[in-house]
């Protein structure tokens, strides 16, 4: 999804109506947005992995789980000014892309795939959630930073941009906003293009058939860790980006619930095309907080149910399906002209 001139024209007037939207709105809606771009990473993260990897992963929560601890622990003890909190991210990301590298290397290298995969991710998630429910004794700390069991860590100081003149303290407000709406535009653009390159298409060709890319030449175990490991990353920008916006993490992020919601978001979007992935994101989003909030037992339902209905009745997704169908639409009155 996404060419010619009519896309990019929609886009820009979506990001116009994006960059106006604090100027007309409170401050609860604009915190309230910024929690939902902050989920869209660790989205465009999934649909990295699995819509254009083939591989299916429960682990996202849990990259994004440890680099919210990290952050935490990083801004507890050394604070967010001078730039500390800007380090502290990327710090906390590349935790998280390690983690990740580590793990995708046993995976991949120990041609770990399928179903199987997805177990292990999925294994590895719950049992990281459990060791950190269990961390409320005082002893469980890193220097300042108690990492108090299930009820999580709090109490890290708000994210700071250094500035001429003095730090820019990020408060859920409208400098956060433009900070994550800014760095999400970058990143899908920079995804655009990685996933038009030769890795993407690499990427795509072992994920359609991973015998033949792999006699054909290619090191089909590298492209998917690589693939693998910046999908981490991006879940890591999502678990920092969410601490700093709430100023706490709980296990109960990495725990099976977490885990199981950014499949649902990539598969009802399309999983195989980052704009159908990001435009799903948001609007399942919306919906399940809307049901969270006038029907919270139910939600989960809903969410399960439209999850088994994009299988069986849309399984390229919703998003991407209805954007094949607005193209086929468009080009046939076009052709009709």
């Amino acid at each position: 999804m996404g060419k010619g001139p009519l896309f990019w024209t929609a886009f820009a007037v979506v990001l116009a109506i994006a960059l106006a939207y604090p100027l007309f709105a409170d401050g609860y809606d604009v915190g309230n947005n910024i929690y939902f771009l902050n989920w869209t990473f660790m989205a465009l993260g999934l649909s990295i992995i699995w819509g254009y990897g083939g591989s299916l992963s429960f682990g996202q929560t849990a990259f994004f789980g440890v680099a919210g601890y990290s952050y935490g622990i990083l801004t507890i003890n050394f604070g967010t000014a001078y730039g500390l909190g800007v380090v502290a991210v990327l710090m906390a990301i590349a935790i998280a892309a390690l983690f990740a590298a580590i793990l995708g290397y046993f995976l991949f290298f120990g041609r770990i795939s399928g179903i199987f995969l997805g177990i292990v991710t999925l294994s590895v998630t719950l049992a990281l959630e459990r060791f950190m429910a269990q961390t409320a004794g005082p002893q469980w700390t890193v220097g300042s930073a108690r990492l108090n069991g299930f009820n999580g860590m709090s109490g890290m100081p708000p994210l700071t941009l250094p500035w001429f003149g003095g730090d820019i303290v990020l408060y859920p407000d409208i400098g956060l906003y433009y900070l994550v709406l800014g760095l999400l535009v970058i990143i899908y653009l920079g995804l655009r293009i990685l996933v038009n390159s030769k890795f993407g298409n690499v990427l795509v060709a072992v994920r359609e058939n991973p015998e033949r890319a792999e006699m054909l030449g290619y090191d089909i175990r590298k492209y998917q860790l690589g693939g693998f490991v910046i999908g981490a990353a991006l879940a890591g920008l999502s678990g920092a980006l969410y601490t700093s916006w709430g100023q706490y993490i709980t296990p109960s992020s990495m725990g099976i619930t977490s885990a199981a919601l950014p499949i649902i978001w990539v598969a009802v979007g399309g999983r195989s095309d980052i704009t159908a992935t990001l435009i799903g994101t948001l609007i399942v989003l919306s919906g399940f907080q809307a049901l969270t909030i006038y029907g919270s037992q139910y939600a989960l339902v809903v969410m399960g149910l439209l999850l088994v209905c994009t299988v069986l009745l849309a399984p390229k997704g919703l998003v991407a399906n209805a954007g094949i169908l607005l193209g086929s639409l468009f080009n046939r009155k076009n052709g009709s002209a």
